[in-house]
């Protein structure tokens, strides 16, 4: 801590202490007061002067400069009481150091210091009282020091806890969570290409490489009965090939999100699926793009899951909305247990975490498995 910073510290924590005794005094005719219908609008405004008071002397002496306008009598009287006894402390810690200090400075230079013996463990030593008087004083200084920082974090952190986090602290843990979030959706993306790839390599190139086989060996047969077998294979495996691209682009990203809204592209979610999905749209208007992606990637990845890995019989998408924030809840009738660190799971999380929404899974053992996010309706600026 430089040393301007830490004479900023001690001058906040001496004003504390003067106003703390202001304040304790307040304290003590407020309480009563306030039993009276009549004093109670007196006693509010003295409060609120008083709280005006503390946060100015937060903000200009211990650079804490809170961010909400809250604050009480309970705030006052764990301000008040800290500040009177850390207050007192300092003060008497300065004043003995000083006659220690002024002491020994005044032994040292009119000669008038005694010898005083040091009996250390092994070691014996004869000194002058003018410099132990010295050393004392450098001693408790550094006390002082240490005191003051100490009360100065109290203070800071009982604002924080009475007033809310600064604006330095709101900024710190601003520039955390988007530093956070920013390496989550590149990891996000990143599995997502894994998984694209994975589904292009297990399922349209095995398909692809099925019909290209299928196409040689009719190629290469003689007999025209074989030749329209081997085509009608070709012909179905190339149809089965074409769901495959479809579905794998549907995964990716599909048109009829943009073309067509939300609605639609959950219909069309619904209508591929192999069980039941029932879709409940309550939202009056269509999100921004990046709420209405996240938000479709949501459902889409809770309901793959539920039929595949959860053997559910009906699923049920719900889609809410209120004055600042959308929601997505997607509940199914599966055997639960779904892990919410896992590769889909926690990527949808890291998603909706960088557009500052929420993310929660709740799947016991057993089932039911309800997967719900929600997200502002403006999407963050950074």
């Amino acid at each position: 801590m430089s040393g301007s910073r830490l004479a900023r510290t001690l001058v906040g924590v001496l004003m504390g202490t003067a106003l703390g005794i202001v304040e304790l005094v307040f304290l003590w005719v407020a309480w009563p007061a306030r039993l009276i219908a009549s004093t109670r609008p007196a006693a509010d405004r003295g409060l609120a002067r008083l709280m005006a008071l503390e946060r100015a002397r937060l903000a200009t002496w211990l650079a804490h400069d809170t961010a909400s306008a809250g604050g009480g009598y309970g705030f006052l009287t764990a301000r008040a009481t800290l500040g009177v006894a850390a207050g007192c402390g300092l003060a008497a810690g300065l004043f003995l150091s000083g006659l220690l200090l002024f002491g020994g400075l005044w032994a040292i230079a009119t000669g008038e210091g005694e010898s005083v013996p040091v009996n250390l463990p092994g070691v014996k030593l004869i000194t002058d009282s003018g410099v132990v008087g010295l050393t004392t004083a450098g001693l408790l200084l550094a006390l002082i020091v240490i005191g003051t920082v100490a009360v100065g974090a109290a203070e800071r952190r009982l604002a924080d806890r009475f007033l809310g986090p600064g604006r330095q602290e709101l900024m710190r843990r601003r520039i955390a969570e988007l530093t956070t979030t920013r390496s989550g959706i590149v990891r996000a993306v990143d599995d997502e290409r894994r998984r694209i790839e994975r589904d292009l390599h297990d399922g349209v190139q095995q398909r692809g490489v099925a019909l290209a086989m299928l196409l040689g060996r009719a190629q290469h047969s003689a007999a025209p009965a074989r030749i329209g077998e081997l085509v009608a294979q070709a012909y179905a495996e190339s149809r089965q090939l074409l769901d495959e691209l479809r579905s794998v682009a549907w995964r990716i990203y599909p048109t009829a999100l943009d073309e067509l809204g939300l609605h639609a592209a959950l219909a069309g979610v619904a209508e591929r699926s192999s069980v039941p999905v029932t879709v409940h749209y309550g939202l009056a208007d269509r999100p921004v793009s990046e709420v209405e992606t996240a938000l479709y990637f949501v459902a889409r990845e809770a309901i793959t899951n539920a039929i595949k890995h959860a053997g559910a019989h009906d699923v049920l998408v719900m889609l809410t909305e209120d004055e600042r924030t959308v929601s997505v809840s997607i509940s199914d009738d599966g055997k639960g247990g779904a892990d919410p660190s896992g590769g889909g799971l926690s990527g949808l999380a890291r998603r909706i975490l960088a557009l500052d929404g929420g993310f929660t899974v709740d799947s016991p053992q057993g089932g039911p498995t309800k997967i719900a996010a929600m997200l502002p309706k403006e999407v963050p600026c950074g």
